[in-house]
Order: structure tokens, then C-alpha cells, then sequence
């Protein structure tokens, strides 16, 4: 069972008696009688379900004057006029579905924009409602977002170590690239020294020195200053005549 529910109510409107259209410019208030309204009373917007009907009633007694159902707006049911915001075009119909266009009149601006809003609301309510209902009986396409044959993923991960240290990894490789190459094995910090490299050390032969203590080499005058020895008392009284460089 559907309730009927008052959108809005304005207790004074103003019916006129309109001519024919004459073009397709649309109706103009300034064409109509305004000084001399055909009928005053009080105007009920109201909606059962998602029907909405503007009723025209007397002010006193509540008796209905015209209906006007409205199944869409902006519409034939109620039109706007060209040259004012406070009257509007309705066609009204009685309970033998005859009808006739009559004009409506508000002596506020005011009046006339809460109709606007009214109507605009109830057909924004049932625009959803008809959204909700065909979403309803339609079924909804799911996703998939499963991976398909041969598609495969590439994931760059960021770990944390326990000393704080964070190391980036792949997926798939067990050692961390840092970019930093490892010292070598052994070495604990510290350098290694420099090759040690075996030179003969060269002395020149003083001309002071006899023949006997001469090294029997090829005669050159420069020797090898391990060969001129041969007990320490001979080295020590070369010394005086070697000279070391």
C-alpha cells in the first residue's frame, strides 16, 4: 500500500484562462488577463509513490478544483513561460482523461521557486529509484583479476635487517645487490703490504784497493757489495774504502 506524501503546499495561486498558442516561441504571462484571475486558491504538490500530482483546491472547504498529474519535468504536464519566473503553464485533466492547459500563477518569487525545487527533487528520487531497481534485475559483471595464462609479475621488495639496515632484493634472487663489493678474504681491514723486491745493491770499487781484493769478476769496476767480503775482519777494513749509494 502506497502513502500519499505533501512535497510542498502554497495557500495562495492564481488561475487565468490562457489563449492558444500561437507559435512554437512559447507562452508569454504578458498575453494573459493578470489583473483579473479566473480562480484564487490554495495549491497541494503531492506524490504517491512515483506519481506527482498538483492539486488545486479551495482555500476554506478543501474542495479539489483541477488536477494536474505530472509525470516528468520539465514537461507538457507544467511548463515554465518565456517572459516570467512566477507563472507556469499546467494541463489539467479530470476523471474522464479530458484535458486543458490553464495558467498558474504565485504573487512571490519565492512561491514559485520552492515548486521548482519540489519537482526537481521528486524526479531526481525517482531517477535512483529506477537506477536501483534495473540494477536489481541485472546481474553484475565481476572481475577478474586472476592472472592469465603466461602473465607473470616483477615485485622490487625493501627489507629491513636487524641492525636497522635496509637492503633492496628481488624476487627470485637470494643475494642483495648493494653495490658495494666485499673486501677480500683475509685482509681484516687492513692493507696489504707492498711485494718485497730482491735488488742487488751496487757499490763502486775505490782505486785505492790492491788487486787482491779485487772480486774475480769480468773486470768491471762495479761489483756486488755481497761478494767483496769474506770474513768480518776484511769487511771491516773495506769500509773505509767503500762508499755506499
Amino acid at each position: 500500500m502506497e502513502y500519499e506524501s505533501v512535497l510542498i503546499v502554497k495557500p495562495e495561486v492564481f488561475i487565468y484562462k490562457i489563449p492558444p498558442r500561437a507559435s512554437n516561441r512559447g507562452y508569454r504571462a504578458a498575453d494573459w488577463n493578470l489583473k483579473e484571475p479566473t480562480w484564487t486558491g490554495r495549491m497541494r504538490l503531492v506524490a504517491k509513490g512515483t506519481a506527482c500530482i498538483l492539486k488545486l483546491e479551495d482555500k476554506t472547504s478543501g474542495a479539489l478544483f483541477a488536477n494536474c498529474p505530472i509525470d516528468t519535468y520539465p514537461g507538457v504536464a507544467i511548463e515554465a513561460v518565456s517572459d516570467s519566473s512566477r507563472y507556469f503553464v499546467i494541463r489539467v485533466q479530470d476523471d474522464n482523461g479530458r484535458s486543458a492547459f490553464l495558467g498558474l500563477g504565485f504573487g512571490d518569487r519565492s512561491d514559485s521557486f520552492d515548486l521548482n525545487v519540489a519537482l526537481q527533487d521528486h524526479f531526481k528520487w525517482v531517477k535512483n529509484q529506477e537506477q536501483i531497481e534495473k540494477e536489481k534485475t541485472e546481474p553484475k559483471q565481476e572481475l577478474d583479476l586472476g592472472f592469465k595464462e603466461g602473465e607473470t609479475i616483477k615485485i622490487n621488495m625493501r627489507i629491513t635487517k636487524k641492525d636497522g639496515s635496509e637492503s633492496s632484493s628481488r624476487t627470485g634472487k637470494n643475494k642483495s645487490s648493494s653495490g658495494v663489493l666485499p673486501p677480500p678474504p683475509g685482509s681484516l681491514g687492513k692493507i696489504a703490504p707492498p711485494p718485497v723486491t730482491t735488488t742487488a745493491t751496487t757499490v763502486r770499487q775505490s782505486p785505492s784497493v790492491s788487486p787482491a781484493h779485487r772480486p774475480s769478476s769480468r773486470g768491471s769496476e762495479w761489483t756486488d757489495y755481497a761478494s767483496a767480503g769474506g770474513t768480518q775482519g776484511q769487511q771491516n777494513s773495506a769500509n773505509a774504502n767503500w762508499v755506499q749509494f
